[in-house]
């Protein structure tokens, strides 16, 4: 890292990876450590996190849960 905070990602790592200068990067702070990916990277890393979530049916659900409390209230 540099003395302004920037890093250094070594030329046959951009090379092998397909990165140019202007390739933006997302830098995530996990658990696991300090995860740098390109935004095709994050967007398939959320896809695989999210496969097989059904997230509009728990919403709905939530939802109805959530009226059918109100409908109860005074």
């Amino acid at each position: 890292m540099g003395d302004r905070g920037r890093l250094v990602v070594p030329a046959d790592v951009r090379t092998r990876r397909g990165l140019s200068e202007g390739t933006p990067l997302v830098l995530l702070d996990t658990h696991e450590g300090i995860v740098l990916l390109t935004r095709k990277q994050l967007q398939a890393r959320v896809r695989a996190d999210l496969a097989g979530l059904d997230l509009v049916s728990d919403l709905l659900s939530e939802r109805r849960t959530l009226a059918h409390g109100e409908d109860d209230a005074p």
